[in-house]
């Protein structure tokens, strides 16, 4: 192998597979990159064998071959250098690589391509496509509440229903849930449903970041692997297999009292509220109190820490129904409160022992469900 490219763009790669790389693993090439060269171009790909990145570099391709070097030390080397020409050279004996570029070179050994991982492929399967912006709309409104620990495997993941043109992410903790719908590019082949780790889409999130494209989808059909297939990059992930909690039902169909408040005015109140709840168990009271007419009404946010401290802020609402409190982790409240970006939201609630919702107004394609937290009034 024998390839010269710019040092920007080795760079830029090597940051995109580098996610991909495996930090503690069983398997010591997956520390590595395959570096391979692939139609006229450098082909750079890494494993963790739960995701698989490969992305591909333009440059002037002298000699075919493939082999893995360490990961972290090509990309360190690479990021050192000035903004110029890389030659690289495959070197038989030791296997390894040779670069070279302006005054500075550098030999690094390596493995032999045959050691690593085969890369998945998804060729076949039901597949479709979504805008950039529609992607990462929905994955910073979802994944932030899937389960972060691994004591139900299929909380921490996303659930993806696709039915017409439209795709709905659902994830949830045992705590929350929340809900978003996004239209699709292009219409599914037909219905499916999937379930993919939440840190997969938060990779993905970041790789789609300077993407225009639509980004196309396929899923195999087993259900045990996705291929999102960007502009010069491919991801491959494994699914979470199981069956998701079904979400419907966990869904209040009715409210007693719907109260509609300025996000940003409750998200203050909210995170000075925050600030005492972190001594009391992180516990944020909420208190609707009705006025003669529902623009007059108000809700009292306050949070208390025994032996240290409480506080009380209020806010004017619009609220419909009779008077309502309710009491929630604070840090739910707050993540919930920092994706969303309307205006004004709504939160519906019916007993201070029952869950309550929060919807932006003005759409119609998120619903979050706190459970609420169980309080002396």
């Amino acid at each position: 192998m024998k390839v010269i490219c710019l040092q920007e763009n080795l760079s830029k790669a090597l940051g995109i597979v580098g996610r991909a790389v495996a930090t503690r693993t069983t398997l010591p090439v997956t520390q590595n990159v395959l570096m391979s060269t692939d139609q006229g171009r450098l082909k750079l790909s890494a494993t963790n064998l739960e995701i698989a990145i490969s992305t591909w570099v333009g440059g002037e391709v002298r000699a075919e071959g493939s082999l893995t070097v360490p990961a972290r030390l090509l990309t360190d080397f690479v990021n050192s250098l000035p903004a110029e020409r890389i030659e690289i050279v495959m070197t038989p004996r030791p296997l390894g690589i040779h670069l070279e570029s302006g005054r500075s070179k550098a030999s690094i050994h390596g493995t032999d391509a045959e050691e690593f991982p085969p890369i998945p492929t998804v060729e076949a399967g039901v597949g479709g496509a979504i805008t950039p912006k529609a992607l990462r709309t929905a994955i910073g409104l979802v994944a932030f509440a899937a389960a972060t620990d691994d004591s139900r495997p299929v909380l921490t993941g996303v659930r993806i229903e696709l039915e017409g043109d439209k795709a709905t992410f659902a994830a949830a903790d045992g705590f929350r849930l929340a809900v978003h719908t996004a239209p699709l590019a292009e219409p599914a082949a037909e219905p499916m449903s999937f379930i993919i780790p939440a840190k997969t889409l938060r990779e993905l999130d970041r790789l789609v970041a300077d993407q225009q494209e639509p980004v196309e989808f396929t899923v195999t059909p087993q259900r045990s692997q996705v291929l999102f297939r960007l502009a010069n990059v491919e991801l491959v992930s494994q699914l979470v297999q199981g069956t998701f909690p079904n979400y419907k039902q966990l869904i209040p169909q009715t409210f007693g009292t719907r109260t509609l408040v300025s996000r940003e005015a409750f998200t203050r109140v909210t995170r000075t509220a925050s600030i005492f709840a972190r001594d009391g168990s992180g516990i944020v009271r909420l208190h609707i109190i009705p006025g003669a007419e529902a623009s007059q009404s108000t809700m009292e946010v306050s949070a208390r820490a025994e032996e240290l401290g409480e506080n009380t802020g209020e806010v004017d609402v619009k609220a419909e129904g009779g008077e309502a409190k309710i009491a929630f982790n604070s840090k739910y409240l707050n993540e919930v409160l920092g994706v969303l970006s309307q205006e004004e939201i709504a939160l519906e609630t019916t007993t201070p022992s029952s869950p309550g919702v929060i919807r932006p107004v003005g759409v119609d394609n998120y619903t979050h469900v706190i459970m609420p937290m169980f309080v002396q009034w």
